[in-house]
């Protein structure tokens, strides 16, 4: 990871950027103000023709979100722009720079009228937009009462809203809502997105995202200890292997794929089609010997291997661990899991897999609740089952794929607690197994073990269906068989997995997406965004 990755901040670590700024680069606190004040009413009078004719209210809270909605209505009334100013606060508790705007927006006759105690979304009925300015990035808890009448006045009103750094009520730190949330049309925010912004439910209320720059140092930016990053298709596209002129299959890389088990033929078939669609070379997908035929009639681009199975279960023996061995020496990635089903022998398999292979593993599904019955199994800093020892050397050579509910058997979370703070969860998991996290999600989260976590923009909810997760399997595994780290295999196979649903669900919609959708969008999407990084 030596690119540029975009830093995705909590409101504290906001908050010290703009200390820093002030404190240390000698830039003035009013003069920051002046310039968010300024960066939106650009992207106001880019979102709407003939504002003259129109009414802005713009709702101001008691602190520096409220001072950028004081220099907001001024620089508006100055290009001639009806606005009502409203202020939860008595203007004499304003100070410091937001006082210095609030004189500087009298000044040119703009009158701040108090909030009303009832009926202000009457108030609002005479305006056409209305700017959010009410709490920013530092709510921490729930909202007070007051502010919660405000914001339910606001979305009740109807009109188009632009929320300056993030919709009020929204928790910069975590995207969770605690009350009510003004629904925005528009949010601009300042200098870096925020994690609130990514995560749902704040992702939702944001609208569109428009992050602008107020002239942060770029060197205060760059130092700042920020362990968070947002996946771009500039990185990704960055990263993606490319096929050099001699290339042939056996450059192109091997993946090993062990899926599979009755009624569950579709998944290794899905990770093995994905795998080929993503660029890699030669897939061999192994699955229960009298499965094969199925599986093998399902692809025709990879090949088959049949293993020994449980007797009349037609799932994978503990036998089959032979077979593999033989299998994993020719291969230089694994994916496994997908479809395995849960049989005690299966997940015996499994377990004796993951200790004694050398090679990288991507490590989804069913795999990864064979790991879960294994009480002892994370209790031991170099997760023995995972092969992390010396034999292996590399202690991010596996990349786990967790969907939600596989995440909380492998940790004993609740469901509720890892989606309030789904990056603390993965970047402390991370840590504990010494593997890369995939926490599948809307978003979806990638963990490395030294602490960072990169969050994917990408995807809809029509990927939320059946084999969605073995294509990404499936791509994670293609990528590191080209030559990519778990690590970037992980990021990139995210980013790529979510355009790909995404231009799939631009041509047939969310209802009707399937796994196979997915599947056939990769070469697009790889494509789409090689050229972006390239142009």
């Amino acid at each position: 990871m030596k690119l540029g990755w975009t830093k995705l901040v909590s409101g504290r670590q906001m908050a010290a950027i703009d200390y820093s700024t002030i404190h240390d680069y000698g830039f003035a606190g009013s003069e920051l103000m002046d310039r968010a004040g300024s960066r939106v009413v650009e992207v106001i009078r880019s979102q709407w023709d003939g504002l003259e004719d129109l009414e802005i209210a713009v709702v101001c809270g008691k602190g520096n979100n409220g001072g950028d909605g004081l220099v907001i209505a001024r620089l508006l009334h100055q290009v001639g722009v009806p606005v009502h100013v409203y202020a939860v606060t008595n203007t004499k508790l304003w100070k410091d720079d937001a006082l210095h705007h609030y004189e500087l927006l009298t000044g040119v006759g703009v009158e701040v009228k108090k909030i009303p105690e009832r009926n202000f979304i009457d108030e609002l009925s005479k305006c056409d937009i209305v700017v959010d300015c009410l709490i920013g990035t530092g709510l921490k808890g729930p909202a007070r009462d007051e502010i919660n009448d405000i914001i339910q006045a606001i979305n009740d009103s109807g009109l188009p809203v632009v929320s300056v750094d993030i919709p009020s009520g929204v928790q910069a730190d975590t995207g969770q809502i605690d009350g009510f949330s003004v629904q925005a049309t528009i949010t601009v925010t300042f200098g870096l997105p925020k994690i609130g912004q990514m995560f749902y439910p704040g992702r939702a209320r944001c609208g569109r995202l428009e992050l602008v720059d107020i002239g942060f140092p770029k060197r205060i930016i760059e130092s700042s200890e920020v362990e968070t990053f947002l996946i771009s298709k500039e990185n990704v596209g960055a990263l993606v292997p490319r096929r050099e002129p001699e290339a042939h299959k056996g450059t192109c890389g091997s993946v090993l794929v062990v899926a599979g088990s009755v009624g569950m033929t579709g998944a290794a078939a899905l990770v093995a089609n994905a795998a080929m669609k993503s660029g890699a070379g030669r897939v061999i997908a192994a699955v229960p010997r009298t499965l094969n035929d199925i599986v093998e009639a399902k692809l025709l681009e990879a090949m088959t291997f049949p293993l020994p199975e449980v007797r009349r279960r037609r799932c994978l023996s503990l036998r089959a661990l032979g077979e593999i061995r033989k299998l994993v020496r020719r291969a230089d990635v694994l994916a496994i899991g997908p479809g395995l089903g849960r049989h005690t022998e299966t997940c015996d398999l499994v377990r004796r897999v993951l200790a004694e292979t050398t090679i990288p593993a991507v490590v989804d599904a069913d795999a990864l609740n064979a790991l879960a019955n294994d009480s002892d199994l994370f209790r031991e800093p170099s997760w023995r089952c995972l092969g992390t020892s010396e034999k292996n050397g590399n202690l991010t050579s596996r990349v786990l794929t967790p969907h939600i509910g596989e995440f909380c058997r492998l940790t004993g979370q609740t469901a509720s607690d890892v989606s309030r703070d789904p990056i603390s969860a993965v970047r402390k998991f991370a840590r504990i197994c010494a593997s890369v996290v995939v926490l599948k999600g809307a978003p979806t989260c990638v963990g490395f073990p030294d602490g960072r976590i990169y969050v994917n923009p990408t995807g809809n909810p029509g990927m939320a269906t059946a084999g969605s997760g073995d294509v990404l399997t499936g791509v994670i595994a293609s990528l590191i068989a080209q030559g990519l780290s778990t690590e970037d295999a992980a990021c990139c196979g995210v980013f790529l997995h979510g355009q790909s649903g995404d231009l799939a669900c631009d041509r047939v919609g969310e209802w009707g997406l399937v796994a196979g959708d997915i599947t056939n969008s990769l070469p697009e999407a790889i494509l789409e965004t090689v050229r972006n990084s390239v142009n």
